[in-house]
């Protein structure tokens, strides 16, 4: 990050910047946020820790500050806390100490005024454990002396009532006796009785006295205390709020001085760690695991190109089409590539559709141990560890898998492209974009039950179909199929492979997906990277991507390099980095990109490429002259109350919302999901018990019919005699050829709407879409459907 300019001290109560802070030994000076307000000094690791997690909090008004040399000084409150901090240079130092002399003053004035009888700690909050005790003895002192008061007012009262009964019996004689006779005797037992209860009643008038004067000098003073922590609370607020907008500012400051467009500027290197002889690991403490690992050094630099490239002309430079000089200009890539295309379709009023819903019920705050589970699953593959509903998410892993058609446009984009680099541009940003619903996505989704159907017909919306099946329950596996009338398809089969390693959790997808243009012929393939869940005993989860990704065009030779940064604490680029570079068959570099799986991605021309100077690695780093970044993918805002609905997006939202006419396998009939996604976790995991039980005995089934199947001397014939009736197309089972024999997995099932294929243009071998899955919908026909509910 650049270093930011040095604040200047003002009348007002907040003051803060940067500042060296003295660790330890091993780290020496480590650069911390300081943050002066309210007469208090704390600091942060970064300003995004402000609204979170603070470090360390001085007191000034007890505290002594002592200047060392031109850029040091100290701050301590007698022992207890002891802060050695240095500044960039003497000014900044000098800009501080005044700023922490006034903040002391003023905290000392506020102790001063805030106690009309002089006890000084009564009206401020306590800022320490010590003088949190003594604000605490002075309360309970307090209480003792009004109980002592309201007791004397209830002996006071008894007093009362037994003088009053005794004087009114006394009247009550007086009236009743004669003239002369004892009357002397009686008048006198009248006066003393209504003495005592003038006694008396003066008592309780002193005492009533008494409390209402210690009542209200208390009350006066809790109310000055009282006013006191809302005026804090209110300037926490304020101070909370525009530190939130500064954060977002700085962030994307920040974000543009670091991602390699060369638009941007590199950020400056921050200063070296200095070793001395002080010593303080209070803010070394952190729940949070990083990874341990320096940044990998980058491959390449970017730098703008000579401004010859953005002359417009009529000829080509150095095998560069005429339309690249039209940069300057602000021209899209896609925009030009549509402009050329004459058979790019008008755009066509759309009609009235279905209106989706944009809520489900909140997430109930249900509280769960999750290591009294997990601790006993270290090492094991997570499809084979039981797990409540309570960590998971109301959708199933096919459900997720449609996720990744949220962002279907760029697609439709690539395939109107004219050529094949643009179009693995936007190919790349798909790929990344499939990421960014799992930013706060900690909740694990449902394991499809065998057999299991997930249909997404967004055709009259978005113009695709989509249709997954989980073909294989061990191991787990799940073939995904979407058609677009725009002319592009997708097919993916994915096998999940994790496992637990005790702090973290690694997910590593297995298996390809492909993307098909139908007028180009282009067949792309590609890869996931690995997911990985940390925090998982300690602390907040958090969710990381990382590893590479190449996408090849098989067609022309073309290929992307994407590469996903894990997060390091000790990097200086943005979190959540992806870089990548298109080349040509010959390796030549056309384009480059750039952004972040969270959050957008830029693709940019490249004009030129040189070999630059080694890296600290000794590794030789590629310099590219590029054109102006261009952004070709940017995320969706999240629906208003996500952090109540499990951060769910717009579009995973409506994917468990019931439909009519699909399949009674799909998952929007799976009971236990419904259960949970309605706040009934209780009956949730009472029923998901149930259905892994009924999907092992249907398996023993399975199990038992094949080796009966065996036992007969046939099973081939059997089993594919089966499979062609079964089968919603009889017709494709010729050309199969043998596919029934080889889908037929170590489960003993095959799968109804996929059937395996090995594609002869990547040579890789996954479920296809067999077809038949929407014509049996038409016809509302699903008697081939197992009962997996």
């Amino acid at each position: 990050m650049s270093e930011s300019k040095p604040p200047t001290p003002t009348p007002g109560d907040t003051y803060k910047g940067w500042l060296f802070k003295w660790t330890n030994y091993i780290k020496g000076y480590q650069r911390r946020w300081f943050v002066l307000s309210n007469g208090l000094l704390s600091y942060y690791r970064t300003q995004a820790e402000m609204g979170h997690t603070c470090r360390g909090t001085i007191n000034l008004a007890t505290a002594n500050i002592a200047v060392e040399d031109s850029c040091n000084f100290i701050i301590s409150n007698g022992g207890a806390q002891t802060y050695h901090l240095k500044a960039n240079s003497e000014v900044e130092r000098q800009r501080w100490i005044t700023a922490l002399e006034l903040a002391k003053a003023k905290a000392v004035n506020m102790q001063a005024e805030s106690d009309d009888s002089g006890d000084d700690s009564s009206a401020l909050p306590p800022t320490s454990g010590q003088s949190g005790g003594c604000c605490n003895s002075e309360v309970q002192s307090t209480l003792r002396t009004l109980n002592s008061k309201v007791e004397d007012l209830t002996t006071c009262n008894d007093l009362i009532v037994k003088h009053g009964s005794a004087l009114q019996r006394s009247l009550s004689e007086l009236e009743g006796i004669r003239a002369g006779v004892d009357m002397g005797e009686k008048i006198r037992q009248v006066t003393e009785r209504a003495t005592l209860f003038r006694i008396t009643s003066n008592a309780m008038i002193n005492a009533c006295g008494d409390f209402l004067s210690l009542a209200q000098i208390h009350s006066k003073r809790w109310q000055k205390a009282l006013q006191v922590e809302r005026d804090q609370r209110i300037r926490l607020e304020e101070t909370l709020e525009q530190l939130a907008k500064q954060h977002n500012h700085l962030e994307r400051a920040f974000r543009g001085a670091t991602v390699l467009p060369p638009s941007y500027s590199n950020p400056a290197l921050s200063n070296k760690s200095i070793v001395s002889g002080k010593t303080d690991a209070s803010d070394e403490d952190d729940d949070i695991e990083f990874y341990d690992a320096m940044e990998d050094p980058a491959e390449f630099i970017t730098v703008p190109a000579d401004p010859k490239y953005h002359r417009r002309s009529g000829s080509n430079l150095s095998g560069i089409s005429s339309e690249t000089g039209m940069e300057d200009q602000s021209v899209n890539f896609d925009e030009l590539s549509l402009a050329s295309n004459p058979e790019s379709p008008q755009t066509l009023e759309i009609e009235p559709i279905r209106q989706r819903r944009t809520r489900i019920p909140d997430k109930p705050n249900y509280c769960l141990n999750l290591w009294s589970i997990m601790k006993n699953c270290i090492g094991k593959e997570l499809s084979k560890i039981p797990m409540p509903v309570n960590v998971n998410e109301p959708l199933s892993m096919l459900q997720r898998l449609s996720e990744d058609l949220e962002y279907y446009e760029l697609l439709d984009k690539a395939a109107k492209c004219q050529s094949s680099l643009e179009q693995m541009c936007y190919v790349a940003a798909f790929t990344v974009s499939s990421y960014s619903t799992t930013v706060h996505r900690t909740g694990k989704p449902f394991n499809p039950l065998l057999g299991e159907t997930f249909e997404l017909d967004r055709l009259k919306e978005c113009g695709y179909r989509s249709l997954c099946e989980q073909v294989s329950h061990h191991p787990p596996s799940a073939a995904h199929h979407a058609w677009s009338e725009k002319g592009w398809s997708l097919r993916q089969e994915i096998t999940l492979s994790s496992k637990f390693r005790g702090k973290y959790l690694s997910i590593i997808p297995l298996g390809s997906i492909q993307c098909i243009f139908d007028k180009s012929n282009n067949h792309y393939s590609w890869k996931k990277v690995t997911t990985t869940i940390h925090n998982i005993i300690v602390g907040k989860l958090w969710i990381d991507q990382s590893g590479e990704i190449d996408l090849v065009n098989h067609k022309t030779g073309d290929r992307c390099h994407l590469k996903f940064a894990p997060y390091s604490y000790f990097s200086r680029d943005i979190p959540r980095k992806v870089t990548g570079v298109v080349t040509d068959k010959g390796g030549k570099a056309h384009y480059v990109l750039s952004g972040t799986w969270s959050e957008k991605m830029e693709f940019s021309r490249v004009m030129q490429s040189s070999k630059g100077e080694n890296s600290t690695e000794g590794k030789q780093r590629t310099v590219y002259q590029t054109l102006k970044a261009k952004e070709i993918w940017t995320k969706n805002p999240l629906p208003e109350g996500a952090e109540n609905m499990y951060f769910f997006s717009s579009l995973a939202l409506t994917l468990n919302e019931p439909e009519e006419g699909v399949a009674p396998t799909d998952s929007r009939h799976r009971p236990d999901q419904r259960l949970m996604e309605d706040g009934h976790w209780d009956e949730a995991n009472v029923e998901k018990q149930r259905l892994e039980e009924k999907q092992r005995t249907t398996r023993r089934e399975r199990e038992k019919e094949r080796e009966s199947v065996k036992a007969s001397g046939s099973p081939e014939e059997a089993v594919s005699e089966d499979a062609i009736n079964d089968s919603p197309l009889k017709t494709i089972a010729g050309k199969a050829g043998d596919a029934s024999d080889e889908s037929t997995h170590q489960d003993n099932y095959q799968a109804l709407w996929f059937e395996k294929f090995t594609d002869p243009v990547s040579g890789e071998t996954l479920h296809v879409y067999r077809g038949g899955y929407w014509e049996a919908k038409e016809q509302g026909s699903w008697d081939m459907c197992p009962d997996i509910f």
